[in-house]
């Protein structure tokens, strides 16, 4: 869910003290206190000032960096009229990932441009340094210190649309170290349960739906990601496969026909068994062509006979007892009229 305007039922000292000294106009109004009032306490040298349109900070002085965020949440809450209709927002791109404790990314108070994330229907113009991004989806949120954000796929997706939009990385100013740095910082925590999950699966699809999967640096540095998250996946089932005593299998053969049609490269083979294991399927694939080209070897081994057994680094990590023993009855079945093929080692 994302962020909603509080019931009036809280004070205004209650509703201050939750969104850090920051309060609407409407909030206000809601409370008694009149807009004559809100004017004269914004004057200069007054005890309030306005932060945005219909945004007010009750206390004097430059803004932390968490009232800039809390700030640009409630601009983005309102429907910018006076009425103040409760209408969702949450924090994305680099603001959000620094709220989360990114290292790859500036901390807040170097963030000079703050993501709100809206629906698609909302009448909003950016406003200072607030930038509204609008999306056709349900919004979706995490609470981090107290604040509404994106989850971190989506956080990432906009974080590296906005570093695109701006330049910063072709202009080399986020360097591909940090790029990795942002990918790797997102999937280290993708199995937990926490507010920083992000499976790499759904980082994948949030890359995709936003079309950055066509910058050649962002690109590799997926490549580079998924490639180490396979291996760590691939190298959890070998150790399975010796703690169960099983065989040990070949590594990415390449598996043909008698007449040297080419079949496939399963992650795992084992020839005398005819079982091979695919681990990760989803995250070979950045493309439509790659799916299709993994799916028809996957097909062909099938239909050749092979026992195509598929794992995912959820099973392995989250049941490896389960995983080992799915394993071990894929090799005590063996292939169905394997049809014999010719193994090269990769």
């Amino acid at each position: 869910m994302s962020f909603q305007m509080p019931p009036t039922a809280l004070s205004l000292e209650e509703l201050a003290r939750r969104q850090q000294n920051v309060i609407t106009a409407s909030q206000l109004r809601a409370r008694g206190v009149p807009s004559r009032v809100v004017s004269e306490h914004c004057r200069r040298g007054g005890p309030w000032q306005r932060l945005l349109p219909r945004v007010y900070l009750l206390q004097p002085g430059e803004p932390t960096p968490e009232q800039r965020m809390w700030a640009a949440l409630l601009y983005a809450a309102q429907n910018g009229r006076e009425d103040g209709s409760r209408t969702g927002a949450v924090l994305t791109g680099a603001a959000a990932l620094a709220l989360y404790g990114f290292t790859a990314v500036p901390r807040l108070p170097a963030i000079t441009d703050v993501e709100v994330l809206v629906p698609r229907q909302r009448r909003l113009r950016d406003v200072g340094e607030v930038r509204i991004r609008r999306t056709s989806r349900q919004l979706e949120s995490r609470e981090v210190h107290g604040l509404a954000c994106a989850p971190v796929p989506r956080a990432v997706a906009d974080a590296l649309r906005e570093w695109t939009d701006s330049g910063a990385l072709d202009a080399g100013l986020l360097g591909s170290r940090g790029l990795r740095t942002v990918l790797r910082e997102a999937v280290a925590d993708g199995r937990a349960d926490g507010p920083r999950s992000c499976p790499p699966a759904e980082l994948l699809a949030e890359l995709r739906e936003a079309g950055l999967l066509s910058q050649p640096r962002i690109r590799a540095a997926v490549d580079e990601l998924l490639a180490a998250e396979r291996q760590a996946t691939l190298g959890g089932v070998l150790e399975l496969a010796a703690a169960e005593l099983l065989p040990t299998p070949l590594t990415g053969p390449e598996l043909r026909m008698r007449g040297g049609t080419f079949v496939a490269v399963p992650d795992l083979y084992w020839p005398l068994e005819g079982v091979a294991v695919e681990v990760d399927s989803a995250l070979r694939c950045l493309s439509d062509g790659e799916t299709a080209w993994m799916r028809a070897g996957q097909h062909r081994m099938a239909y050749l006979g092979v026992r195509v057994l598929h794992l995912t680094a959820e099973q392995v990590a989250a049941d490896s007892a389960a995983a080992a023993e799915e394993l071990r009855q894929a090799l005590l079945l063996g292939a169905t009229d394997l049809v014999e093929l010719q193994v090269a080692e990769g």
